[in-house]
């Protein structure tokens, strides 16, 4: 089942990207809202070994009609030759908050 909203998690090497994809996705409203979380440790497979490197998390909420659209944005500023994109169904929330993502992005969607 398909829901309308969505929660997408994208990591940047440093702050300064990631205020550099945020401010891109919200400056298209292809979000309402991003998160930065910064002193991530991730350790992860890359290149057949275990390799580790230290990130910030980018938290997005949008609907699931923009995530096309939210996919390529990211990945036109990003630097990873891979990055995250994972994106998280919302399957509740308050009315209220849920009604503010839809407000605070674009009107047309996929």
């Amino acid at each position: 089942m398909e829901t309308e909203y969505q929660v997408v998690l994208v990591t940047a090497p440093d702050a300064e990207v990631g205020r550099r994809v945020a401010r891109k996705v919200l400056e298209e409203k292809l979000v309402a809202c991003v998160n930065i979380v910064p002193q991530i440790e991730s350790l992860y497979w890359w290149e057949g070994k275990i390799d580790s490197s230290n990130e910030v998390l980018l938290v997005m909420k949008t609907r699931t009609g923009h995530l096309g659209d939210l996919e390529q944005a990211v990945l036109s500023e990003h630097p990873y030759d891979t990055p995250e994109f994972v994106a998280l169904p919302i399957t509740a929330g308050s009315e209220k908050y849920l009604s503010w993502i839809a407000d605070s992005t674009r009107t047309a969607v996929d």
